[in-house]
């Protein structure tokens, strides 16, 4: 027997930001649009990636300013990445010309 999924889980049409130009997926992202779904993930999985990457400079007391954009590209990578999964399942087909 197959049941719904709770409400919660589900995106309805409404709320779901929709684009169906690179432009318009981009202007999605620097809104903020992407951030409640892809920010979560950065913040595990950079601070995994930063932990694994660059724990041992950190607990040395070896930061430098290097050090810092590893880190930062740590968490932009999966923000990156998660966003752009929730903006493919967002993605409206062009209207046929």
């Amino acid at each position: 027997m197959v049941t719904d999924a709770p409400s919660n889980l589900v995106l309805s049409p409404s709320s779901r930001p929709e684009w169906r130009s690179p432009a318009e997926a981009v202007r999605l992202v620097l809104t903020g649009h992407t951030l409640r779904p892809a920010g979560p993930v950065a913040l595990v999985v950079g601070t995994l990636l930063s932990g694994v990457n660059e724990g041992s400079v950190v607990i040395n007391g070896e930061v430098s300013e290097v050090t810092l954009i590893r880190i930062a590209v740590n968490y932009a990578v999966p923000f990156v990445v998660a966003s752009t999964g929730y903006l493919l399942a967002c993605r409206t087909p062009p209207s046929p010309s």
